[in-house]
């Protein structure tokens, strides 16, 4: 009888802690929307590339309506009377949201309180639509001096002004997400638009302190995870932009490196012209440089009296580890590391992990990469023999 009372007193005390948990997540969405009596309001969560539709409710004869919803982590939340008449919500757990409004300018003249979130998404919003009047007010000023013979010269005035305009919104949004890396607020400010034309923040900078702080408080996030994914994807791209500049500002695809070898002597990348070289990016601590060294040992004696050499960068670290590796492994050849990672070379070249190779002929060109046992063999048989 009393392990029976005993299960039961167990049972209801799990329910009541299960019922708990539940609890800790709630939010509520209150408020009163004026000349909107027996309207349908919608409540949606924001994914990534769509929205879900949670929940709906009349409008009462006060304008009240109310909605509750649970979460884990701050989330994007939309109240909608219509496709044009929307107002974007920033969540969390507990947040008790209350939203006043008017029907007739619903998504620009509201007030939101009982949000942190909720209030810095109203913040971003309102400053960009303010942006955004300006830069229309002179956009129509444009329509209506067209054919007016001093339209070239107020042409060049105006789009001077929407520059500055447009440079303004910029500084505000990257100083937004810079004073507030941590908010999932960031997110909205990283892609907010000049209408439907260009992002307002451009800054690589600026979206990896976001990216990767987000990343690293909410990683469960999707829109998070977007955000990551996409700012590694731009931060690829750029380098290899980086990359193609330097070929064509500098007549070459190989840009310089200038680093100093366990001896303290500083080599040149660009003083090995008029031999073929192995441009060789690797580290002591990583398990398939070491393997690979095996290979480019035997490739090196083999074509080293024929006007091959390898210029290796080390991304180590650790001294130690590095010259015990090279003195391991039998590698005769250039070594060179800063031991900081050898970030700047690294960058330049768009080496993304290890080992990593660029093929240079005679010229400096580069004309192949991560090349690796019998391609590179084969490559150095036609280039030498």
């Amino acid at each position: 009888m009393k392990i029976s009372r005993l299960l039961i007193a167990m049972f209801v005390a799990g329910i009541l802690m299960a019922g708990c948990a539940k609890d800790e997540n709630r939010f509520t969405v209150t408020g009163k929307v004026s000349h909107a009596e027996g309207e349908t309001i919608y409540f949606e969560k924001l994914l990534v590339s769509s929205t879900q539709l949670l929940d709906s409710a009349k409008i009462d004869k006060d304008g009240g309506f109310e909605f509750k919803g649970t979460t884990n982590i701050p989330s994007y939340y939309l109240l909608k009377l219509n496709d044009n008449k929307f107002i974007t919500l920033l969540i969390d757990s507990l947040d008790e949201v209350i939203v006043t409004a008017d029907a007739v300018n619903f998504e620009r003249d509201y007030h939101v309180e009982g949000s942190t979130g909720a209030v810095q998404v109203k913040k971003l919003t309102d400053h960009l639509n303010s942006t955004q009047k300006k830069l229309d007010s002179l956009q129509s000023l444009h329509n209506l001096y067209k054919g007016n013979n001093d339209y070239p010269e107020m042409k060049a005035q105006w789009e001077e002004e929407a520059r500055k305009i447009r440079e303004k919104q910029a500084e505000f949004s990257a100083q937004f997400v810079m004073d507030n890396p941590f908010s999932m607020a960031s997110v909205l400010a990283l892609y907010q638009k000049f209408g439907q034309q260009n992002y307002v923040i451009n800054d690589l900078q600026t979206m990896r302190v976001a990216a990767s702080a987000l990343n690293s408080i909410y990683p469960e996030s999707e829109h998070v995870k977007a955000l990551y994914q996409n700012t590694v994807q731009l931060l690829k791209d750029d380098q290899s932009a980086r990359l193609q500049q330097l070929i064509q500002e500098q007549g070459q695809n190989s840009p310089e490196i200038v680093l100093p070898t366990p001896e303290g002597e500083e080599i040149a990348l660009s003083s090995l012209r008029g031999k073929v070289v192995l441009l060789q990016f690797w580290a002591a601590v990583n398990r398939d440089s070491r393997i690979l060294n095996e290979a480019l040992v035997e490739a090196y004696n083999k074509y080293k009296n024929k006007g091959f050499e390898i210029y290796q960068v080390s991304v180590d670290n650790n001294r130690i580890e590095w010259v015990d590796a090279i003195d391991k492994d039998g590698l005769s050849w250039i070594n060179v590391g800063d031991m900081e990672g050898s970030n700047q070379a690294v960058r330049n070249y768009n080496v993304q992990t290890v080992p990593y190779n660029y093929l240079l002929n005679e010229e400096g060109e580069v004309i192949a990469k991560d090349l690796k046992g019998q391609a590179l063999d084969r490559a150095l048989s036609r280039l030498l023999n």
